[in-house]
């Protein structure tokens, strides 16, 4: 074992063994694979619906330059980040298990405070944005059974308040899994689900390109007239460069998902293998936003909706589009557990620090009744 390995062991206490790691916890068992299965469930997100709008506001040389650029940023960063797992040394260092512990111990405690906000905002508006996306995926399933029976004509409005509710209630029970994270076939499903919902919109743009060629498209994007001023096209502007930025949302869990226990093994070592997960999972999500979003925009062009699976940009074949938006619930199902695990494991933390303080105060407290009065025995809880 190397020096830097053993410093590590002997600092945690623990000897690395068959069924634990240097740390303690459960052998890590995953690969690569494993964790770019993770990689792309936490990256193909809800946000490849919205690009085919994202190039209509940007036009073909800016969408194209935009979707490429947050691409090398984000690997750049996610690169940097997979040295962060271990420190001071990335090989044989201490264990960061979350981002902010990676934060705190190569930033200092101050950093840590404010980049622990920055995180569970963000977080915490990823989450309530997928929240938003699956009620409104449910309501257009519903919608669109509506449009089939009725015509399109119909007005088949659907409330998304309830599917909210019911997306709620499925993400409580959820939550009450223990060691969810562990579960790496749900990362499976997760990034099979990505996958499908993508190809299904890449399929219908492409049906309807062949069947009615491609709509009205620009270098520039949408031109500004006199129904459409160059205030407005600012500010859509900027919230195509928001959606785009949403899309690649993911370098905050990385250090969770390199953490995992079914994630990456220590052997080869965790940082080449993550930056050759992150290398494979982003260009494979970088592939796919781009063919949504350069179909998506030759389909519909300037006319292209928000979200082409619920905005109804299609109609037939509905079972289609049923299944794709299916898929999406399926799928931030997943992915929202996968965004709060940070949180949580925070939560969590803390009120076990919180429990055992009150479990050392009643004891002292029994002890100390204990010895007034050997006689009269006083069963208390500060519960």
């Amino acid at each position: 074992m190397q020096n830097g390995s053993s410093l590590s062991v002997a600092e945690s206490g623990y000897l690395a063994s068959e069924k634990f790691d240097d740390d303690g916890r459960i052998k890590r068992t995953g690969t690569w694979k494993s964790a770019t299965a993770h990689i792309i469930t936490a990256v193909i997100g809800s946000g490849v619906l919205s690009l085919a709008w994202c190039f209509a506001q940007l036009g073909w040389i800016a969408g194209s330059i935009t979707l490429a650029l947050f691409s090398v940023i984000t690997m750049f960063n996610s690169i940097l980040l997979t040295d962060c797992y271990r420190s001071p040394d990335p090989v044989t260092g201490k264990r960061n298990y979350t981002y902010m512990d990676a934060v705190k111990s190569n930033l200092g405690a101050l950093q840590y405070k404010l980049c622990g906000i920055a995180q569970y905002g963000v977080l915490a508006g990823i989450t309530i944005g997928y929240t938003t996306t699956t009620a409104i995926s449910m309501a257009a399933i519903k919608r669109s059974n509506c449009f089939h029976q009725h015509g399109h004509k119909a007005g088949c409005h659907v409330k998304n308040n309830m599917f909210m509710v019911i997306f709620a209630i499925i993400q409580i029970v959820l939550s009450q899994v223990p060691n969810f994270h562990k579960l790496s076939p749900i990362s499976v499903v997760a990034a099979i689900m990505s996958f499908s919902y993508s190809l299904i919109g890449i399929g219908l743009s492409i049906a309807k390109i062949s069947g009615e060629g491609m709509g009205k498209t620009s270098m520039t994007g949408i031109p500004v007239e006199p129904n459409f001023s160059g205030m407005e096209k600012m500010w859509r502007t900027f919230s195509a460069l928001g959606d785009v930025a949403f899309a690649y949302s993911f370098c905050f869990v990385l250090i969770e998902i390199q953490a995992s226990c079914d994630t990456l093994k220590s052997s080869p070592p965790e940082n080449k293998q993550m930056k050759k997960a992150t290398i494979a999972g982003i260009s494979a999500s970088t592939v796919f936003y781009m063919l949504c979003g350069v179909l998506g925009y030759a389909a519909f062009g300037n006319d292209a909706p928000g979200n082409f699976l619920t905005g109804f940009g299609f109609y037939d074949p509905f079972w289609l589009v049923d299944i794709g938006n299916i898929c999406i619930v399926i799928h931030l199902l997943g992915a929202y557990q996968q965004k709060e695990m940070a949180p949580k494991q925070t939560c969590h933390r803390r009120l076990y620090l919180v429990w055992i303080q009150y479990q050392y105060v009643q004891a002292c407290l029994e002890n100390k009744l204990r010895d007034r009065n050997d006689d009269n025995r006083y069963d208390i809880s500060v519960f």
